[in-house]
């Protein structure tokens, strides 16, 4: 499982150490993330680039359809049998774990980052993680924003914004996003 090393759910402001380190390692990271913008890159330099990225193994079941983007890089885990389509970005310094057998659809958004309201503040970040479990399906263009957890079986239909965590089994529409209906499991 991952841990984050930087505080979670509280400002992180511009002049803190933490501020200084993240940034630091995005200019290490830029390098690999670039890499996978490239739709060239075979199967095998993705694996190794997203390995080097996160620090962490990749099943051999993981597809990344390129360009993917990511402005840290660090902060991501994958299950088994994740499929990622092409460009999703993810914004993933407060750490997005996505569990086995999630469908991630065409230009999907996951951030894991905001900002503070207050203007004075507003250069800080707060790094609240993004939590995709078992078998959910990410529409195309669908958001996910900060500390949201989508539970198992959901889906979140194409463009919507996730402000709020979604049920397991729950199909969700809109923006802001709302559910619509329960999955039942025999349904095709």
């Amino acid at each position: 499982m991952f841990t984050n090393p930087y505080p979670i759910n509280q400002l992180i402001e511009k002049t803190d150490a933490a501020f200084i380190a993240i940034h630091e390692q995005v200019k290490d990271n830029q390098q690999h993330a670039l890499k996978l913008q490239n739709p060239l890159t075979s199967s095998q330099e993705i694996r190794e680039i997203f390995e080097t990225l996160t620090g962490d193994s990749l099943d051999d079941s993981v597809s990344i359809a390129l360009p993917f983007y990511t402005d840290f890089g660090s902060h991501i885990r994958l299950g088994k049998n994740v499929f990622i389509n092409t460009g999703a970005m993810f914004v993933d310094l407060g750490g997005i774990i996505i569990e086995d057998d999630v469908l991630i659809a065409p230009f999907v958004k996951i951030a894991s980052v905001n900002h503070p309201v207050s203007p004075k503040k507003r250069r800080g970040v707060i790094l609240s993680p993004v939590h995709i479990k078992k078998n959910a399906w990410i529409g195309a263009g669908a958001t996910i924003l900060p500390g949201v957890t989508i539970g198992e079986n959901a889906i979140v239909s194409a463009g919507a914004v996730v402000t709020k965590d979604v049920p397991a089994n729950t199909i969700v529409a809109g923006v802001p996003a709302k559910a619509i209906k329960t999955i039942d499991e025999d349904e095709v």
